[in-house]
């Protein structure tokens, strides 16, 4: 390409030579600047090199210098045809790439630029990039609550390149590598292990480039921009009896970054960081508990959680009991038997089960087996506590009362002092005769 354009310089100059010779140069000075003509000439703040050296035959041929008015100009031919190959006689050619702005395509220069002179940078017709990009194109970019910046500034080039590009749009870099040429202190942003798969493509899938009534540039408002893509997600909230209360209080990203994140899910933090930032409570305990429970100490909160929302109590994935008494029935426990065994209190005679057992006698049975049987988390802490097994330190029994539950592990049993019956002792191998 640059080989090209040499030899076609080189013609040029070798054609303005030969026109030269043939036709002494007209100076502007000698005739083409006078009172009666072309007065103005050359008196703008910026004017085209052969104007300002005062040689018009530069792009000019033929005619006098005090040619009749009565035909305008038109009595001087303009050199090579005219049009882009005029331009090109002196400029590097501006159509060699595969997106061509259209005025340069049919080589109308002038579209755009002034050949003689003008008051706004680069020889242009209009005051701003933008005014000038307004003549054709219509101006629906300025006019939102909020405005890109090269837009409200009317710098139009900032982004596009005016006469041709490789990409899309005439942009001068492709998709996010263009944005990154201004926001390079969001780079690191985009450079983390998990990368959100439209900041990959292209920030316009988020952002609009010109304006939008939403903040950032965005294309809608919190978790609806999230749903032009996440359309099962969305489906999957709306369809849930229970949803996670934070999308009620925050939008995705609250818990999500838009761009990209070092932890699974692009959260913005590990798991159990930013569950208790809003459950403070939970948070206190796990950190001050001695035995956690498996998926609270391998940090999975979404082992037992569905983080945006579910058919179930306390937005679990599968079913679990509100209630701390009611009869036993395995499906009810769906959540827990996805890791415990499933028969654990269906046999009221075991030696495999469990190891909660009196000689043979299954513990499990008896105490859930009953008109009024007890939950799981009657007895166990779900999350975390300071008791083997994950016994609780209480239970809450009506209104007022927290009933005590003192459990103590032996060898080959426990001793339990609580409030709902007197103390027991079990032993699987010498076993307790009550």
């Amino acid at each position: 390409m640059k080989g090209r354009n040499m030899k076609r310089g080189i013609a040029a100059v070798i054609a303005l030579t030969a026109l030269w010779i043939s036709s002494p140069p007209v100076f502007a000075e000698e005739g083409c600047v006078t009172d009666k003509c072309h007065q103005g000439m050359g008196k703008a703040q910026f004017v085209h090199g052969p104007v300002g050296a005062g040689q018009c035959v530069v792009c000019h041929t033929e005619g006098k210098p005090n040619h009749p008015t009565k035909s305008g100009s038109k009595d001087f031919k303009l050199a090579f045809g005219g049009g882009k190959d005029l331009c090109y006689a002196c400029h590097n050619r501006m159509d060699a790439n595969r997106v061509v702005h259209k005025p340069v395509a049919t080589g109308d220069c002038i579209a755009c630029h002034d050949p003689h002179q003008s008051n706004a940078e680069l020889m242009l017709k209009k005051a701003t990039t933008s005014e000038l990009c307004f003549s054709c194109h219509e101006n629906n970019k300025t006019k939102r609550a909020f405005v890109h910046g090269p837009v409200a500034a009317g710098d139009c080039n900032i982004c596009h390149n005016p006469h041709s590009s490789p990409y899309p749009n005439l942009t001068e870099e492709k998709a996010t590598d263009l944005c990154l040429l201004c926001h390079v202190d969001r780079k690191e942003e985009f450079t983390r292990k998990y990368v959100h798969k439209p900041v990959e493509e292209d920030c316009g899938k988020c952002h609009n480039a010109h304006a939008t009534d939403s903040k950032f540039m965005l294309y809608g408002e919190n978790k609806e921009l999230c749903y032009r893509c996440h359309k099962e997600t969305q489906k999957h909230i709306e369809e849930s009896a229970v949803q996670h209360s934070a999308l009620k209080k925050e939008p995705c990203t609250g818990c999500h970054t838009p761009h990209s994140s070092n932890f699974p899910r692009q959260l913005k933090a590990a798991t159990k960081d930013i569950c208790y930032v809003c459950h403070v409570d939970l948070g206190a305990q796990v950190q001050n508990a001695k035995n956690l429970h498996g998926p609270v100490k391998q940090n999975d909160c979404y082992a037992c959680h569905d983080p945006h929302g579910s058919n179930y109590t306390k937005v679990l994935k599968k079913a679990f009991p509100p209630e701390f008494y009611m009869p036993y029935r395995t499906e009810n426990y769906a959540i827990c038997f996805d890791c415990h065994n499933k028969d654990i209190a269906l046999n009221e005679f075991t030696t495999k089960l469990t190891d909660f057992r009196n000689g043979d006698t299954n513990m499990h049975f008896l105490h859930v087996n009953k008109e009024k049987g007890r939950s799981c988390k009657a007895c166990h802490e779900v999350h975390a506590g300071n008791q083997e097994k994950h016994i609780r330190k209480e239970v809450p029994f009506g209104k007022n009362w927290k009933l005590p539950v003192n459990f103590t592990k032996t060898p080959t049993g426990g001793r339990c002092v609580v409030g709902c019956h007197k103390p027991k002792d079990y032993d699987r191998v010498n076993p307790v005769v009550y």
